[in-house]
């Protein structure tokens, strides 16, 4: 009896122990199993810098931060006094080639023009006469009464009466035909130029009023009223909360199932844990100087990181950039 008593208590014993290394597996199998692999990101917006192409001051600010805008709308003016003085030199210049460009399409004076004929008049004159007086002294000369020395001087001098004739003509009718061809295209040329110039300054003083690129919300305000603002420094930035998108650091050995055009679930903690589908549409490597990670501590090969981005496939309301993001597995 004693016997069958210790028999009972032995299997009794080995039953609890096989019962507590069972137990001790089990939850061993609990404790080590691993946990599921989390890949976390955060969502993402395209932003638009306003910017200027003119330095200047601070006028006005026309939105605050966190306000709706819509594309076209004012968001600041600067001032700038240099490029009103340039615009102000700029028609001056202008003006002064319209008159050059007037004064070769018009001519001459009137009473350049009556000088010039008074003066071809005069010399006709004068041209007639030397030839009377060469006349005179032919028949003399034919008839041996004036020496060839005296012929030859009333020669010369009919002949410089009718070159100065011909000059006194030659100036008459450039005055009354006014420039050449050339100059008057040259003085042309020059108020063509002369108006591009104040159109390009023109263009400068429409760039004092700077305007919102694309709809969205006022994100940052960087200058105050009054501060100086230099050439194509932001003023604001515009955030476009209508194009979200999802970006995920991945680590290469768990980019298995990830690839362009496969579709995601997404989850976003902050909505209550909305479900969102997506798309990736774009995998690159991240810079490695900064991604890369061993595997193992002893070190089989170095894991680059990847940059994952998925867009929504629907319009979700209520996701804002900067939100955390997490692929459901």
């Amino acid at each position: 009896m004693e016997r069958e008593k210790k028999s009972y208590n032995l299997v009794i014993g080995i039953a609890a122990l096989i019962l507590i290394i069972l137990a001790i597996a089990i939850i061993g199998y609990f404790v080590s199993k691993p946990k599921p692999l989390v890949i976390q990101g955060e969502a993402e917006a395209s932003e638009y810098r306003v910017s200027g192409k003119v330095p200047g001051r601070i006028e006005e600010l026309f939105v605050k931060e966190g306000q709706a805008v819509h594309k076209g709308d004012t968001v600041a003016m600067i001032d700038s006094p240099e490029v009103r003085a340039k615009l102000a030199q700029a028609n001056a210049a202008r003006s002064a080639a319209a008159a050059q460009s007037s004064k070769a399409r018009n001519g001459a004076r009137s009473e350049q023009i009556q000088g010039a004929y008074q003066l071809w008049q005069q010399a006709i004159v004068q041209e007639d006469v030397m030839k009377k007086s060469l006349d005179r002294v032919s028949k003399l000369y034919e008839q041996k009464v004036v020496a060839a020395q005296k012929y030859d001087e009333t020669k010369a001098q009919y002949d410089a009466a009718v070159a100065q004739t011909k000059a006194a003509k030659s100036q008459y009718d450039m005055a009354v035909n006014g420039a050449r061809y050339e100059d008057k295209a040259a003085a042309q040329a020059l108020v063509a130029q002369a108006n591009g110039a104040v159109q390009e300054v023109e263009s400068y003083l429409g760039e004092l009023y700077l305007i919102a690129p694309a709809d969205g919300i006022i994100s940052a305000i960087y200058p105050k009223v009054g501060e100086l603002v230099g050439q194509g420094s932001p003023v604001a930035s515009v955030l476009d909360v209508d194009d979200i998108w999802f970006t995920f650091n991945v680590r290469e050995d768990y980019l298995h199932g990830l690839k362009q055009g496969d579709g995601i679930t997404v989850i976003i903690p902050a909505l209550d844990g909305k479900e969102i589908p997506a798309t990736v549409n774009y995998i690159a490597v991240r810079e490695s100087y900064a991604t890369w990670k061993a595997t193992k501590e002893t070190g089989m090969y170095d894991a680059k990181t990847f940059e994952v981005r998925a867009v929504p496939t629907q319009k979700t309301e209520g996701i804002l950039p900067g939100m955390s993001a997490i692929i459901k597995q």
